[in-house]
């Protein structure tokens, strides 16, 4: 497999440390918290609460991209520089 690395792009000292953080948490934690957040949105929609609703509601999207990160930085890793099998 290539090694896509290019050692000009680093990541920086903030970013690598966000991704050493995020890279601990479980990837179905923000699957959960996705369908939680429309779980919740749909209870207040049906109790009349529109505007909370709606607000709510529009959770779902940047946990899913949060996962997507998530998961990204655990195949990836930050500034990853050495390939997944090295006797290939």
């Amino acid at each position: 497999m290539q090694n896509s690395t290019n050692p000009q792009h680093k990541e920086g000292k903030v970013a690598s440390a966000i991704e050493e953080q995020t890279a601990k948490i479980p990837s179905d934690v923000f699957l959960w918290a996705a369908l939680g957040s429309m779980a919740i949105s749909l209870t207040l929609q049906l109790t009349g609460s529109k505007h909370r609703s709606l607000f709510i509601g529009q959770w779902a999207a940047p946990f899913l991209l949060f996962g997507v990160y998530n998961k990204l930085v655990k195949l990836e890793g930050h500034d990853k520089s050495s390939p997944e099998n090295p006797n290939s």
